[in-house]
């Protein structure tokens, strides 16, 4: 069966599911998001394997929503004989005995909604990203999986056989599946399914009411928080870039990376949009994992990415069993990138966690104790920002001095000077500020080209990229900049697609990208804004949010031509801007009645 990304998320941020829009289940790895996938459909194209269907037998329609301000997705199927059924999925996510409780457990309540309808089961879980088909026991009222790695099991109040045959039946009541654990239930699955749908419920609607949301697209930042929520991995603090692998930045390309792991420039926009609306609580997770990171760095010397359990070693290999999304191939699992140097990390880990030492809300604000741990990165980044490296964007085969990487590692320094006389240490303060005033005159004159009147990607050159769009974001010049004017009209220039933006134009490892990045066109509508062109960048950010999927979730990048959604799913970076931008155009409360 043929994939797109119309695909919703289930999660509790432990586990994560995707399911599609008839109600299969694609896609979901154990035990952590950058495991091996128990359900890797989205990757066998063509295939039935690696899916977990509830099929209606001569369906005719879906329909499909979140419930309410959850993470609870439910699917209607109709078929042509006047059939209903109702699939509700979610993973279980509240609180209980003081702390959250969140196994690594997918539950699927199927009801009888009206008429007769006859339905099939068909759940195919694999291993060793799909090339084996896990050996099976049953019970009288489950279905054991052994994995390489543990078993993982199957409770349902089903016919056990009729699920392991893939048999139809007619549905004459509701049926619960539980799958996760191997452990034994201590009530009927139908019980235990009410429980955990309540109280799920529960969890994720209070969470939503204490966002501090924009008076416009609500529904949109609500959306987008929730989903870069479940992209947190919470038993570390880390946070992938995506839940996926393998999906094409284009059709036909070679462009296929692994997003299941942590990156440093990432994780701060997910901690940043979360902080703006006030759900802090990811960034005290996330603060834990950069401060083991950090514990274990030799002079401060940081790697772009890592494992969600602080591994450093995330070697790239190709797994033949999986043809790839629609048959595009190849499937990596890991990432050179881990390699490289990527001068910019220093800046976004402490600009992370900046917050925390200026706000009162919380219980464990920053100390002097965090601020000495912070400082070996500042070193580095007072070190490192006149040097070459791969940037922003990753480069495989290039190095150079990037604009980006040295505009924060100015910002690693500016933060450290703010953070100290916070702290009351002035000489330290004095240390920082003088680093930072050092390096930001040297991007301002090495940056900047008279000719094309902006600054460009790199030291001395003539290219641009759309990173430069934050200039005014970090705060190295001002958005009523003249320059940064400049930048802007070069980049529209240069850049520009349509209503949408290019990462650059410039031929990479790979050759010339092909397709619009989604957060560098909701960047291009922040500086519209940011230099008085609101009713423009509205016009802009509103050409993003319809392209959106059906339930409002955005993958790295789109197709100019289509609008077809392409990159890995559903992807940080993306849901990042969106809220940004929301947050930023909006007509503020104040003035909204």
């Amino acid at each position: 069966m043929s994939q797109s990304l119309d695909l919703a998320v289930v999660g509790n941020c432990g586990f994560a599911a995707l399911i599609d829009a008839h109600a299969r289940v694609v896609w979901s790895c154990l035990p952590r998001y950058d495991g091996d996938p128990l359900f890797s459909n989205l990757l066998d194209a063509g295939s039935d394997a690696g899916a977990w269907e509830i099929e209606l037998v001569d369906r005719v329609t879906s329909e499909r929503r979140y419930v309410g301000n959850s993470a609870v997705l439910e699917t209607v199927l109709r078929d042509s004989r006047g059939g209903v059924v109702r699939i509700v999925d979610f993973a279980p996510r509240y609180k209980r005995f003081g702390r959250i409780f969140r196994p690594a457990m997918l539950v699927r309540k199927v009801e009888l909604v009206a008429g007769t309808p006859r339905v099939r089961i068909r759940i195919s879980p694999r291993a060793v990203y799909g090339s084996r088909v896990p050996e099976t026991t049953r019970g009288s009222n489950h279905i054991r999986y052994l994995l390489p790695d543990g078993v993982v099991r199957l409770t349902t109040d089903a016919p056990v056989s009729l699920v392991q045959s893939s048999t139809t039946f007619l549905l004459e009541r509701d049926l619960v599946f539980m799958l996760g654990p191997d452990e034994t239930i201590p009530d009927a699955p139908a019980v235990i399914a009410r429980d955990f749908l309540e109280r799920t419920l529960d969890y994720w609607q209070e969470w939503c009411r204490y966002l501090s949301l924009p008076f416009e697209w609500q529904d949109a930042v609500i959306r987008a928080a929730i989903t870069l929520k479940l992209c947190s991995w919470e038993e570390t603090g880390g946070i992938v870039a995506a839940l996926t692998t393998s999906i094409p930045e284009a059709p036909n390309t070679e462009r296929t990376w692994d997003y299941r792991y942590c990156w440093l420039r990432d994780a701060f926009f997910v901690v940043q949009s979360l902080n703006r609306l006030g759900a802090t609580r990811t960034m005290e997770d996330y603060l834990s994992y950069v401060t083991n990171l950090v514990a274990g760095a030799e002079d401060g010397y940081m790697q772009p990415l890592f494992g969600l359990g602080y591994e450093t070693r995330l070697d790239e290999r190709f797994e033949e069993g999986l043809p790839g999304y629609q048959g595009m191939g190849p499937v990596r699992v890991g990432n050179a990138a881990y390699v490289q140097v990527q001068n910019d990390g220093y800046g976004s880990i402490i600009m992370a966690v900046t917050q925390c030492f200026f706000d009162r809300r919380l219980l464990k604000p920053g100390d002097v104790e965090l601020f000495r741990r912070l400082e070996p990165l500042g070193e580095q980044a007072a070190r490192r920002w006149n040097q070459s490296d791969a940037g922003l964007w990753e480069f495989r085969t290039r190095a150079e001095i990037h604009t980006h990487s040295a505009v924060m590692c100015w910002a690693a320094c500016d933060r450290l000077a703010r953070i100290a006389h916070r702290l009351g240490l002035d000489d330290r303060a004095g240390y920082w500020a003088a680093h930072a005033e050092l390096i930001r005159d040297a991007v301002l004159e090495r940056a900047w080209n008279d000719k094309l009147g902006s600054f460009v990607a790199s030291f001395g050159g003539e290219d641009l990229d759309a990173g430069l769009l934050l200039l005014h974001e970090v705060g190295i010049v001002r958005a009523s900049d003249p320059r940064f004017h400049g930048t802007v009209a070069a980049i529209e220039r240069e850049l520009k697609h349509g209503d949408h933006m290019m990462r650059y134009r410039r031929a990479d490892d790979f050759g010339t990208p092909e397709t619009a990045f989604t957060v560098c066109t909701l960047w291009y509508a922040q500086a519209l804004a940011a230099i008085g062109r609101a009713e423009e960048a509205r016009i802009v950010f509103e050409g993003v949010l319809a392209r959106r999927n059906a339930l409002g979730l955005l993958s790295e990048g789109l197709r100019i031509e289509d609008g077809a959604l392409w990159g890995n799913f559903p992807q940080t970076y993306s849901m990042c801007g969106l809220i940004q931008c929301a947050l930023r155009l909006s007509t503020p409360w104040e003035e909204a009645f």
